[in-house]
C-alpha cells in the first residue's frame, strides 16, 4: 500500500482515457482515441510511434492548444500542484487565466520546429522577456537579466549579444537552445519536448540531449519526450509509452520495452532499427503496409492489418484493452488475454 501511495505522490501528470477528435466535412479524425499514461516527477517519459499516431496532438491536448475543428471530447488530465492537490486541465477554460499561467509556468514546451516557432520580426530577447513577464511580476529590465541568464544556462555563447538577435541569425542548434531557454525561463516542473532533435545533425543532437539531462538533474523537472527516434528514447527515457492510431498499445520501463517488447507493433519498431550486430548487406525488416487513412480506420485492433500475429475472427472484430502482462509492462493485445 505504501508503494502505491508513493507512486501516486510522485505522479506529476495523469492522462486518463483522453480522446481528441477533429470534426471535418469529410468525417471525424480520431487523433487521440483513449490514451492513458502518467508522468512522474523528476523522470523522463518517452512517447514513441510513427508519424500520425497522435503524439503531438496529445501534447496540444495537455496544454489545451488544440485548434478548431478539433476538441477534447472525453478524458481527464490531472496536474498535481506543489502542495499535493490536483486539478483537471480539461475542465479549465482554454484561454482562462489559470490555463494561461500553467502554460510556460507549470508546463514548458519545446516546439518541434524552432524556426517556425519564433517570430521572425521580434528578437529572441523580446520573446523570452514576454514569456517571463507573463508569469513573473518583474519589470522589463529584470526580465532581461533573467533572459540573459536563461540563454547562458543552455550554453549559448555571448548571451548579452545574442538576446538582441533574431531567430534567422542563429544556427539550427542555437535556435533549439534558445527555444529550450524560453521553455525553461520560468522553471516549469514539466518540460514537454516535441521532437527536440528534428533536423539537427548528429553532433548537435547529442549536445541538445546532454543539455536536457543536465537541466533535468539541476532543476529536478520531469520531461515528456515526444519522438519517433527510438535511439533518443533509449538514451533519455525512464519509462516508455508506445502509441498507434491515437491509442497506447504498450507501456513500461525503458529497459523492459527494449529488451522484452510485448506488443507486435513495438517488436516491429525495434526490429527496424539498424544494429552493429546485423550482418552486412542484409535488408532491415520493415513493418508491412502503412498507417491507415484517418477516415478509414480499421475495425477491431487498429494494428491488425499490419500485424504478423493477426488472429482472424478476433483481432478484426474486437478492440483489445490495455492490460497488465507482467509486473512492469502493459500491452493492448489479444495474445495476453488468456493470461488474465
Amino acid at each position: 500500500m505504501s508503494d502505491i501511495m508513493k507512486a501516486a505522490a510522485d505522479t506529476l501528470l495523469s492522462v486518463r482515457d483522453l480522446k481528441t477528435y477533429f470534426f471535418q466535412d469529410e468525417g471525424v479524425v480520431k487523433a487521440v482515441d483513449g490514451a492513458s499514461f502518467d508522468v512522474h516527477a523528476g523522470k523522463t517519459l518517452g512517447i514513441v510511434g510513427e508519424s500520425g499516431c497522435g503524439k503531438s496532438v496529445t501534447t496540444q491536448s495537455i496544454l489545451r492548444l488544440v485548434e478548431k475543428p478539433g476538441r477534447i471530447v472525453n478524458g481527464e488530465i490531472f496536474l498535481r500542484t506543489t502542495e499535493g492537490a490536483q486539478f483537471d486541465l480539461v475542465r479549465l477554460p482554454q484561454n482562462g487565466p489559470q490555463m494561461r499561467s500553467i502554460r510556460g509556468g507549470e508546463i514548458g514546451l519545446v516546439f518541434q520546429e524552432p524556426m517556425t516557432s519564433f517570430s521572425p520580426v521580434h528578437t529572441i530577447g523580446d520573446q523570452i522577456i514576454e514569456a517571463i513577464r507573463l508569469h513573473k511580476d518583474v519589470d522589463k529590465k529584470k526580465a532581461r537579466r533573467i533572459g540573459i541568464e536563461a540563454l547562458r544556462n543552455v550554453g549559448i555563447p555571448k548571451p548579452e549579444r545574442r538576446i538582441d538577435e533574431y531567430s534567422f541569425e542563429l544556427s539550427g542548434g542555437l535556435r533549439q537552445r534558445a527555444m529550450i531557454s524560453v521553455a525553461l525561463s520560468c522553471k516549469p516542473r514539466l518540460l514537454i519536448a516535441d521532437e527536440p532533435t528534428t533536423a539537427l545533425d548528429v553532433t548537435t543532437q547529442a549536445q541538445i540531449l546532454d543539455l536536457l539531462r543536465k537541466l533535468q538533474s539541476e532543476n529536478g523537472m520531469a520531461i515528456m519526450l515526444i519522438t519517433h527516434n527510438l535511439g533518443v528514447v533509449a538514451e533519455m527515457a525512464d519509462d516508455v509509452v508506445v502509441m498507434y492510431l491515437g491509442r497506447v498499445v504498450e507501456e513500461g520501463p525503458v529497459d523492459d520495452i527494449f529488451h522484452n517488447p510485448r506488443h507486435p507493433y513495438t517488436k516491429a519498431l525495434l526490429q527496424s532499427i539498424p544494429s552493429i550486430d546485423l550482418q552486412p548487406r542484409i535488408k532491415l525488416p520493415t513493418i508491412s503496409g502503412s498507417i491507415p487513412h484517418p477516415y478509414n480506420r480499421p475495425g477491431g485492433c487498429p494494428f491488425h492489418p499490419r500485424c504478423e500475429s493477426f488472429m482472424a475472427g478476433k483481432c478484426d472484430t474486437a478492440e483489445p484493452v490495455l492490460r497488465q502482462v507482467n509486473e512492469r509492462q502493459k500491452a493492448s493485445c489479444f495474445l495476453y488475454e488468456e493470461k488474465q
